[in-house]
């Protein structure tokens, strides 16, 4: 362990990195009760969770040097420190990893991302191919391709202008009464967990700050949650759909990682009961594309005057692959 020396002109991407490893520490450790490694609860605890100097104690490090490190100074930690802070903080794998990376240990950062890089055409061809409904995302959740039936399940979120294509803000932002999510909260706290796991390797950069602070401020949900530095990678899951004329569709989400372009990856929503298998037949072979809730327009106030036919008509063609979404000149 050593202390390092910042240049004069300042290293901005690693401060930011040191205050998000700051911030993900302190919020780990004031989960983990005293009782939850046998110490005693005491009676005059200002704080929920373990106090620096016991974790200290417990993971085997000095407690001078904990406390700079949840202070956010430029220090190394080397990979044996951080396996006994993660150990003692009792991080999971996907958490331990994210831990790793903020405190940049060679090697745990990952590829890098390549935001100008084009899609294949081949992959709307994929996606054009499926009988279920597919997308393809960022890191950041930027809507970057879609097939006609996940269209015919997002109408709002496709027609929206490109740069406001992305999955999280449709999520957090959208009216519940004409959702397609009928549970909001459960499945933007599963999104938000998976961007801070990709914030770790994007800590510093302007676009992504941009993006995190918008939120921030659009969403008290999304201020709360991400507060809570919670981690989680992609992972096949129940999702539910709402369709305004065939009612609720459950699926399971199954991710594809889409090498040609760094930090994409495919999503593909198969159906999770027979009813259900129905009901995505059914928008496959072009029925009830058209519907709407009630309610479209009252919210959609500059479509108003576009009838229901036209609106299937003004869809965006699923080829069209915006390639900067929410950019810090958003």
């Amino acid at each position: 362990m050593s202390v390092t020396t910042v240049n004069g002109a300042g290293d901005r991407a690693s401060a930011a990195r040191r205050t998000e490893l700051a911030a993900f520490l302190r919020a780990r450790r004031e989960r983990i009760s005293p009782e939850d490694v046998g110490f005693p609860a005491g009676t005059r605890r200002r704080t929920a969770g373990l106090r620096r100097e016991e974790l200290a104690q417990l993971a085997g490090v000095g407690v001078t040097w904990y406390t700079w490190l949840e202070q956010g100074r430029p220090i190394n930690a080397s990979v044996q420190v951080l396996e006994a802070i993660a150990r003692t903080l009792k991080l999971d794998a996907i958490e331990t990893a994210h831990l790793f990376r903020l405190a940049d240990v060679p090697g745990a950062a990952g590829p890098a991302g390549c935001a100008e890089c084009p899609l294949p055409p081949e992959v709307q061809r994929i996606l054009d191919s499926m009988p279920y409904p597919a997308s393809v995302i960022t890191e950041r959740f930027d809507l970057l391709a879609w097939n006609e039936i996940y269209a015919t399940l997002f109408p709002r979120l496709v027609l929206a202008p490109p740069d406001e294509r992305n999955t999280l803000l449709s999520c957090l932002t959208s009216p519940a009464c004409c959702s397609p999510v009928p549970e909001k909260d459960v499945y933007s706290a599963a999104l938000i967990a998976q961007l801070r796991n990709a914030y770790g390797k994007h800590v510093g950069d302007p676009a992504w700050t941009h993006f995190i602070r918008r939120l921030e401020a659009l969403s008290p949900v999304f201020a709360e949650t991400w507060a809570a530095h919670d981690v989680a990678q992609p992972a096949s899951h129940v999702k539910r759909f709402r369709h305004p004329a065939l009612g609720e569709i459950t699926t399971r989400s199954t991710s594809f990682a889409v090498t040609a372009v760094p930090g994409t990856r495919m999503v593909v929503y198969t159906p999770g009961n027979a009813g259900s298998e129905h009901a995505i037949a059914r928008l496959a072979a072009g029925e009830q594309r058209t519907a709407r809730f009630p309610c479209w327009n009252t919210h959609s106030p500059e479509r108003a005057v576009v009838s229901v036919a036209a609106t299937s008509d003004a869809l965006p063609r699923a080829g069209h692959f915006p390639q900067s979404s929410l950019s810090a000149a958003d």
